[in-house]
């Protein structure tokens, strides 16, 4: 399914975010702190503090940007504490100008939120 997609360019970013899933079944939800360093509409490359076991599917929360419960599938754990995740739905537009406008990155700095989109 996902090669079929057309490719969309990473942008250069820094949100924070916060990765949800759940531990022991459906008892207990689990969450951890992370920073989203990339972000394309299918996917994002994050930076996690320790590492630590995360499950093959999760939920992300961008809390700054107002953006929340985008389902994420783990693709590819870095040795350098960093995590590349596919989303489950693409982005929209509004929600990719809302991490820009949010994001603390420098090439971001003049990005202004539309209200129109």
């Amino acid at each position: 399914m996902y090669d079929r997609e057309p490719r969309f360019p990473a942008h250069r970013t820094m949100n924070a975010a916060r990765i949800e899933y759940t531990e022991n079944g459906i008892s207990h939800v689990a969450s951890r702190r992370c920073d989203m360093i990339q972000v394309s509409k299918h996917g994002a490359l994050l930076s996690i503090l320790t590492q630590y076991h995360l499950p093959a599917e999760f939920y992300l929360d961008l809390p700054d940007a107002k953006i929340s419960k985008v389902g994420c599938k783990l693709v590819k754990v870095n040795a350098n504490n960093t995590i590349e995740v596919r989303f489950l739905r693409g982005l929209t537009e509004k929600e990719m100008n809302r991490i820009f406008v949010y994001s603390t990155h420098p090439d971001h700095r003049n990005v202004h939120l539309d209200l129109r989109a």
